[in-house]
């Protein structure tokens, strides 16, 4: 499967957003977007004019490298949110915050997207008991995330909580109190609760065309 190993500040120079994928970098002065706001390359400091398709292939992609999503799979994502009731933009943004490699971010249990991948992928994760290696699966309201008893210790994971202790959660998920490495998904996620700076309407327009 292909995959970018590039340097990922790179992705939020291209798509001109913060795109938080360094996690506590991306708050501190050595942002390497803050510090050259302006596309990689040579020719990144040259005036650039997007077309109409331009603009919405942006969105879509700064959207797929945000959740770490590949083209095949995101594009299954969109048929799925074109088929499911409601508005295909916002279907399509619940279907990748219930990605269970994106709940553990939100959570806080990892300090970036694709350091909770990798987590997921190393087993360390329990849903509702059972454990699941899969960064894909999606979770359901009622679902409990936990992370398993015998890596409870491992310094990731303090590491990654203490960093996150002044993220907003979401108000559709809770995290276990008393200091657990758990949480629970109360409720599917809405638009209203995804902060992201992102136009979903120019992703449906994109594969509507």
């Amino acid at each position: 499967m292909a995959k970018y190993t590039g340097p990922v500040c790179k992705l939020c120079r291209r798509e001109a957003a913060k795109l938080f994928l360094k996690g506590e970098r991306c708050y501190t002065d050595k942002c390497s977007f803050d510090r050259r706001p302006y596309p990689p390359g040579q020719h990144g400091q040259r005036r650039s004019k997007f077309t109409e398709y331009g603009v919405r292939l942006r969105e879509k992609q700064k959207v797929r490298r945000i959740y770490g999503v590949l083209e095949t799979q995101f594009r299954g994502y969109f048929k799925s949110a074109d088929r499911t009731k409601g508005v295909t933009g916002e279907n399509l943004l619940a279907y990748l915050e219930r990605r269970l490699d994106s709940v553990v971010f939100r959570f806080g249990f990892a300090r970036t997207r694709a350091e909770a991948r990798q987590l997921v992928l190393h087993r360390h994760f329990l849903v509702n008991g059972k454990r699941v290696n899969i960064p894909s699966f999606l979770v359901s309201p009622g679902d409990v995330i936990s992370v398993r008893e015998k890596s409870n210790a491992k310094e990731v994971f303090s590491s990654a909580v203490a960093q996150s202790s002044s993220r907003v959660m979401p108000e559709w998920i809770e995290r276990g109190t008393d200091g657990k490495l758990e949480g629970k998904i109360l409720t599917l996620p809405v638009r209203e609760a995804i902060t992201l700076p992102i136009q979903e309407q120019l992703i449906v327009e994109y594969y509507s065309r």
